[in-house]
């Protein structure tokens, strides 16, 4: 009897010990490892025994649930370990091999970390199947064996067995894998009894190795070995994919794909971390350090085959472009990386001891037989810190980010005002008639380039990544110009991001910048939308700046040429002088045009432009970290957007009507130099006071004084409002507006 025992506990059971699942076999059911779990216990004493007694038969029936427990964690663990379905596909044709081996995989739902847990569920039951056999030899050298040297042999399973087979239930009942099943085991560690703590903690262990591995691979050498989807890092187009797309698609579309664009793609929307998947006690800035030192060391160890082949030829010019950083700032870089910077003339983006330095650290939490959060979180940070300096070492040094920072204010924040002086001027003439939509762009380059010729010198080696656009739209062409000033403008593409009301078709003038690897990675899409917004306008306000100085200067010519012909024809020109007195006013409204045009156009370009340009300066001396970086530039954009009223819809519709009415103004004068039409030029007048007034009064509500744009704001209210001209006139418009009607007495 003693002996089926022992056979039972180790999951054999026979005549005196039976297995309640052996009666499906008479129902025609087979019995075998891929069953489900039992929720109870199914090792039973034989009903028809009688010479046991009672005591001796519940403790019988206690023993033989360790049985029970044994063979399903066993089976549980073969379960999790077989990988027969692999050899099935050696004898499918090589062609197919990988669609089929998909499909079983699909099929079978294997799991690397259920087959970690099964390896340390295989160690514990080699503990309990020595125990077993010292109890053996024990019994058989006795001379009266008795059945409670069983149950001191077993006595810790008791505390072992039934929680591991709970953990094991779960896992099967709720289909557990990846991350979620080291949270199961993390949250069950949390247990008063130290035996058991220890058990499961070596269970967690197991998982922590798949875990290791794969971020070793995917911070190290910046691959995804995820074969299963157990990671917390995936890719993003994996819940797109179609399943039953064959291999050689796949490989097709990978092929027609360039090595830079891959390496863009997977940057910016690649990877995403799957929040099902990351463990509880990894934060989510963790889960965020490991994606960026992932998709770095995947930038650093795919270099664009462009950049590889230029990178030994223009380093010289790149050492160049960081002195020019260095002088810039009016101090040196850190000795550190100088060093660096020589240790990258060696062809490598990521020195192979810096790699050996990241998979020493892992190997280091590896090694450990406790996962420790503070040290976990202490290598995570160091490894991103150091892919985010290789990583800024690649932008700003060897790409000279500086130097691209600089062509972009020079062209589309307009730091390079002779050039697009010369260029409205040479364009002043075309853009008096409707842009043409066939030719719009075509018509616009001719003046472009021969302004380019004119100020551009050769050595600005970035005017040639500068590119004018024109994208389609749609306007409703008037007869006169001043009714072509009204007409509204549908743009599409890059031109929504002008505001709904458009001076003209025009304002759909668009710059592109043309950036190769690895600049992609700093100057996105959506920085380079910020950009081209904030050009649109600037453009916009220094067309008007000079259609008012044309004006001016254009009248007056005509005014000295009737003079001069009035004294050689020896008439008095009173008829001159009565229109020049008639028109009078108007001049004054002209100059009130010009004043905020000007003081607008100074406040933007010196108080916001500078000295959000100094601030980011100071921020790429100081950095020396890539996500900073880019944290700092957006910081740039929003308060360079920010500080030019961009985002108040109120004000930017107010300063759109504003440079619309002075265009208006400028082509009346213009046009009807001989014969104005002053009650027109009333009207605009009168509209531009409205406007000027509702501007300055939203400028200096208590709303904006108290945000981020205060500072610069107060200067620009100080150079408009110096003599309380626009004060005073601003509360006589008030007031005439809240006048009433007085009630009779």
């Amino acid at each position: 009897m003693l002996h089926e025992l022992l056979l039972a506990l180790l999951g054999f059971t026979g005549d005196l010990i039976v297995d309640e699942r052996e009666q499906l076999k008479t129902l025609g059911l087979a019995f075998n490892s891929d069953s489900p779990l039992s929720d109870e216990c199914t090792f039973k004493l034989a009903p028809d025994i009688s010479f046991i007694e009672p005591s001796e038969r519940d403790l019988i029936e206690r023993l033989i649930k360790l049985g029970f427990y044994y063979r399903e964690l066993d089976r549980f663990a073969k379960k999790s370990r077989n990988l027969s379905w692999i050899r099935s596909v050696t004898s499918v044709h090589p062609l197919e091999r990988a669609d089929e081996l998909s499909r079983l995989s699909r099929e079978k739902k294997p799991s690397v970390y259920r087959r970690a847990i099964a390896n340390g569920i295989g160690e514990i039951l080699s503990v309990y199947r020595s125990a077993v056999l010292q109890i053996e030899q024990k019994l058989l050298a006795e001379t009266t064996p008795i059945l409670a040297t069983v149950t001191q042999g077993l006595n810790k399973f008791f505390v072992l067995f039934p929680p591991l087979y709970e953990v094991i239930l779960e896992i099967e009942r709720d289909d557990i894998r990846g991350g979620q099943l080291l949270n199961v085991l993390n949250k069950r560690c949390h247990c008063g009894v130290p035996e058991l703590r220890t058990c499961l903690q070596r269970l967690l262990w197991h998982g922590h190795q798949v875990m290791y591995n794969q971020l070793a691979a995917w911070m190290v050498y910046g691959i995804l070995q995820d074969p299963h989807g157990e990671f917390f890092i995936k890719r993003q187009e994996d819940g797109d994919l179609d399943h039953r797309s064959s291999q050689e698609e796949i490989s097709d579309k990978l092929a027609r794909t360039s090595v830079h664009e891959t390496s863009l793609t997977d940057w910016h929307s690649g990877f995403h971390i799957s929040l099902d998947m990351l463990p509880d006690y990894i934060p989510m800035r963790l889960g965020e350090s490991i994606l960026f030192a992932g998709k770095a060391i995947r930038v650093l160890r795919n270099p664009s085959p462009a950049f590889q082949f230029q990178k030994d030829k223009n380093f010289q010019q790149t050492m160049r472009g960081s002195q020019r950083i260095r002088g810039f700032m009016h101090s040196d870089f850190p000795e550190r990386e100088t060093e660096l910077d020589a240790d990258l003339t060696g062809g490598e983006l990521l020195p192979q001891s810096e790699a050996d330095k990241i998979e020493a650290m892992l190997k280091d939490l590896k090694e450990s037989s406790e996962f420790h959060k503070r040290s976990f979180e202490c290598t995570v940070d160091s490894v991103r810190a150091i892919a985010a300096s290789h990583l800024w070492q690649l932008v700003v040094v060897r790409a000279d980010l500086n130097g691209h920072l600089k062509a972009l204010k020079d062209y589309f924040l307009l730091e390079k005002g002779d050039f697009f002086q010369c260029f409205l001027e040479e364009s002043r003439q075309l853009m008096r008639l409707p842009p043409r939509q066939s030719t719009g762009e075509s018509d616009l380059m001719v003046p472009f380039q021969l302004a380019a010729t004119k100020t551009i010198a050769e050595e600005d080696k970035y005017f040639s990544r500068v590119s004018l656009r024109m994208p389609s739209f749609g306007v409703t062409v008037r007869s006169s110009q001043a009714d072509l000033a009204r007409s509204k403008v549908s743009l599409a593409g890059k031109a929504n991001l002008t505001s709904d009301t458009s001076v003209d078709g025009w304002d759909a003038i668009a710059l592109e910048y043309s950036v190769d690897w690895p600049m992609q990675l700093f100057f996105t899409q959506e920085v380079l939308s910020k950009y081209l917004k904030v050009f649109q306008y600037l453009i916009r306000l220094k067309r008007t700046q000079m259609e008012l100085e044309k004006s001016w200067a254009s009248v007056m010519h005509q005014d000295h040429i009737e003079s001069a012909q009035h004294r050689k024809d020896g008439t008095n020109g009173s008829t001159s002088q009565q229109r020049r007195q008639g028109i009078r006013p108007m001049w004054r409204v002209r100059e009130h045009m010009a004043f905020l045009i000007r003081n607008l156009q100074f406040y933007i370009q010196v108080d916001v432009i500078e000295s959000q340009w100094k601030v980011l300066q100071t921020h790429i001396h100081d950095s020396q970290d890539f996500t900073e970086l880019v944290g700092f530039h957006q910081e740039y954009l929003s308060a360079l957007i920010s500080q030019s009223f961009l985002d108040i819809g109120s004000v930017s519709r107010i300063l759109d009507s504003i440079m619309k009415l002075c265009l208006q103004f400028c082509w009346n004068i213009e046009n009807q130099e001989s014969n104005p039409n002053t009650s027109e030029l009333e009207n605009i007048a009168e509209e531009f006071n409205k406007k000027s007034n509702s501007l300055y009064t939203i400028l200096r509500s208590s709303k904006l004084a108290g945000s981020q744009r205060a500072p610069f704001l107060r200067r620009f209210l100080l150079r408009l409002n110096f003599n309380s001209f626009y004060e005073a006139t601003a509360r006589g418009v008030l007031n005439v507006v809240r006048q009433r009607p007085a009630l009779p007495l």
